[in-house]
């Protein structure tokens, strides 16, 4: 039997909204510029940031592509530079909720086709803790019946009063909004944006190629030394981009936290290399996708993480993704029917539902 087939990584929004500049009174947000018919310039003032074609917003061309790559469900969540986590809380909040009602709308109109993970203010822990209850409540009691959310691998909580104060991960501040998605079962989707660095790099796409990754490395380490991981055994993260550049420098992390516990193990006494998959057996505490380009990395991810925390990612519809969703797997001749039905969908379920959803 075929195994299903989920991508767990694709990004939505809606076809319009209102010109966020207008409704909030400051600039900053992205509006959309429908400039060529199943096209759009993503604008951030006069500034071009990305052109995205209908695929982005139509379920309808989602769908078709999805015939066309096998792929049986697609995970929905807000493209990143949509946090807006640096604007007034008030004003993401309004945002979130506009994003995430559309999102719920396009997973109630194909149930079978479509899960969804909403995005909050995360700058504002009490309005995120607000907005992720109405994201995880069901809709007939007057949620959205989301199965998460995404967020980003930092908040820049003050940009908004116009201080430079960044929150990583292990933010005390913001382990309220993960304790209560363990509570509540809500698997957390992490993604880069807004990348380390970007000022020296002008040139060459290198925010993606280089700090994006970085980013992911940097989220992953703040909440293993953080201890959020430790206090919070049941909650569901999965980083994309198979966990950046995390994987290539465990070593060396491990390493560091041997040598110099008195830096790195300051407020968690674990090793992080415990946090991986283990000799009996046992999966790593959290997740990644499979978006790596490469058959080597891919399969150090599954020595890493063990088979049962690698989730097919595609990153549709932008071109850094993969675009035949599963291609780098499909690659991997030697994988059991077991291993390979886990990375393309049960993988997904488990991250998403719970272990009891994936069999």
């Amino acid at each position: 039997m075929k195994p299903e087939r989920i991508d767990l990584h694709t990004h939505i929004l809606p076809q319009r909204w209102p010109d966020l500049v207008e409704r909030y009174g400051y600039e900053g947000f992205v509006r959309l510029d429908h400039h060529e018919p199943c096209r759009a310039r993503m604008m951030i003032g006069d500034r071009v940031f990305r052109v995205i074609e209908d695929n982005c917003w139509s379920a309808e061309r989602r769908l078709d592509d999805c015939a066309r790559s096998g792929v049986d469900v697609q995970v929905l969540s807000t493209v990143p530079v949509m946090f807006s986590y640096w604007a007034r809380p008030r004003d993401t909040l309004d945002l979130s909720r506009r994003l995430n009602d559309h999102i719920a709308d396009v997973c109630r109109a194909h149930p079978r086709r479509f899960f969804g993970l909403g995005t909050l203010p995360m700058q504002d822990p009490d309005l995120a803790l607000e907005e992720l209850e109405r994201c995880m409540r069901p809709a007939d009691s007057g949620g959205l019946g989301l199965a998460g959310v995404e967020i980003g691998t930092h908040v820049d909580a003050n940009a908004h009063q116009g201080r430079d104060l960044v929150w990583n991960l292990d933010e005390p501040a913001l382990f309220p909004v993960f304790e209560r998605a363990a509570e509540l079962g809500a698997a957390v989707f992490v993604h880069p944006w807004d990348m380390l660095g970007k000022e020296r790099m002008p040139r060459y796409w290198l925010p993606w190629l280089v700090g994006m990754p970085a980013e992911t490395a940097l989220a992953i380490c703040s909440v293993i030394f953080g201890g959020v991981l430790e206090r919070l055994p049941r909650l569901r993260l999965c980083f994309s981009h198979g966990g950046g550049s995390f994987p290539g420098t465990i070593g060396r992390i491990e390493h560091g936290f041997r040598v110099r516990p008195d830096l790195v193990a300051v407020n968690n006494p674990v090793n992080p290399r415990s946090y991986l998959a283990r000799g009996d057996g046992s999966p790593a505490r959290f997740f990644v996708d499979s978006l790596v380009h490469d058959a080597p990395a891919l399969r150090e991810l599954l020595r890493l993480f063990g088979q049962r925390r690698v989730a097919l990612g595609s990153d549709y519809p932008f071109p850094l993704g993969e675009h035949r969703p599963g291609e780098l797997i499909d690659s991997l001749a030697d994988l059991s029917h077991e291993t390979r039905a886990r990375l393309l969908g049960a993988n997904a379920r488990e991250f998403l539902f719970g272990e009891r959803s994936a069999g």
